[in-house]
């Protein structure tokens, strides 16, 4: 199994390319599922998710193929074609892997009249229910069974009626499956209390290229008037917001500068905001974003909650960060309640972190150490990576699979920006 080793202490500088959102990825996929004609989608990120998610849609009838693939190259054109969906059936031995591949059931049962998919897996950060999904889907006209680990949706001869239906709680993948299964209905569909997210606003661009007509875009009510077809489109993938938080993170622990490259602040505001408050530069360039750190990093008070505040896929970063600002940071988790596994892996590096149900403090130490650590889930090994990097000495991060899952080529676009890190592979 391959491990990532880091010598710390090296001050990142330089220009750092900015890959196709991961989330944003993996819910414009399975919209090849609403048209018999061709999607193409262009910036897709060269991640494991992402490679998953196709074999999963080869499994139910979907043709892809990659266009002038060069192995140097970040990002690729992928076009989707699902000429005839063949298969309405999402198999366990795919789904588990993969919390994301939920996102096929509001496709499949919108183009083909039903859908059975494996209960989903993915990191385990806590309790993620699919019980909105279906739900959603419910108040639209279909019927649910669950059996067997399985989830089995139906719609009426002539498909889906439509409705209304407002989320109790927002949650983006819900939101995500009722928009692909709304797209195809007879009727108008209408999600209250809808995910705003940038990757909910690129899924929406997508479908409305295809031919789809979506009301309120950004905003918290979305109402969408039911086509009998839609045709093929292509599109390109939103640029990684997470991703380059991530990075500017890397910059502010090493107290260094980076430009990421097609980075775009107006997804990332609360990111940006908090980068500021804990007294690192952010400068928003023709390009992108500069990110620099010269001074001493200043503690924060930070709650996730959905965009537009502070994201929780951002929280095990910031984190890592606040281990050496000069003071005691408070972060609370809203989100999800298993989502501090990475504070037992920073505190055998030094951290002095403490968790109280889902509140931690994190006070400032003057040094992290490198160690070997294990990474439990894909933010919390970023944490990890950017703990390694400012350490005095080596770290190894073992378990890297979840990095690949979220971040294309980590170490080649770090080591080209300065850092000493490596991939160790056991063949």
């Amino acid at each position: 199994m391959d491990q990532i080793h880091i010598r710390g202490g090296a001050r990142l500088q330089g220009r750092l390319p900015i890959s196709g959102a991961k989330n944003a990825a993996l819910t414009l996929l399975p919209c090849a599922l609403l048209t018999d004609e061709p999607v193409t989608l262009r910036n897709l990120p060269r991640l494991a998710d992402v490679d998953s998610f196709g074999h999963l849609l080869n499994q139910l009838g979907v043709s892809t193929m990659i266009e002038g693939a060069r192995p140097e190259d970040f990002g690729r054109v992928m076009t989707l074609r699902a000429g005839r969906v063949t298969s309405t059936e999402a198999p366990y031995d795919i789904v588990r892997k993969m919390r994301a591949s939920i996102l096929v059931l509001g496709p499949l049962l919108a183009r083909a009249g039903e859908a059975t998919v494996s209960l989903p897996g993915g990191c385990a950060i806590g309790n993620r229910p699919i019980d909105l999904h279906l739900k959603a889907l419910e108040a639209f006209g279909a019927t649910i069974e669950i059996a067997a680990g399985y989830v089995r949706a139906s719609a009426p001869d002539g498909g889906l009626p439509g409705g209304t239906f407002s989320f109790p709680v927002v949650s983006v993948g819900a939101t995500e499956n009722a928009l692909m299964a709304a797209v195809l209905a007879n009727g108008s569909c209408t999600l209250e209390n809808a995910a705003r997210e940038p990757e909910i606003v690129d899924l929406c661009k997508l479908l409305t290229a295809m031919g789809a007509e979506i009301e309120g875009i950004g905003g918290g009510t979305l109402t969408v008037h039911g086509k009998k077809r839609l045709h093929g489109a292509t599109y390109s993938v939103m640029p990684d917001r997470i991703e380059a938080g991530s990075y500017a993170c890397a910059a502010a622990i090493t107290g260094g500068s980076l430009d990421l490259i097609g980075a775009n602040p107006a997804d990332m505001q609360a990111i940006l905001a908090a980068l500021r408050e804990a007294g690192v530069h952010v400068e928003a360039l023709r390009d992108g974003i500069r990110i620099a750190a010269d001074g001493p990093l200043r503690p924060l008070t930070l709650s996730t909650a959905p965009f537009p505040a502070f994201p929780t896929d951002m929280q095990a970063q910031f984190m890592a960060m606040l281990t050496l600002a000069q003071g005691a940071s408070v972060l609370t988790e809203t989100i999800f309640e298993n989502r501090y596994m990475h504070v037992p892996e920073l505190a055998r590096m030094g951290a002095d972190i403490s968790v109280n149900g889902r509140t931690a403090i994190v006070r400032g130490v003057e040094r992290l150490t490198g160690a070997p650590v294990m990474a439990t889930d894909l933010r919390a090994s970023m944490s990890l990576i950017l703990a390694g990097l400012a350490a005095e000495g080596e770290t190894l991060v073992s378990r890297v699979y979840h990095l690949d899952r979220g971040y294309e080529r980590l170490e080649e676009k770090l080591s080209a920006v300065g850092a000493d890190i490596e991939r160790i592979s056991d063949g």
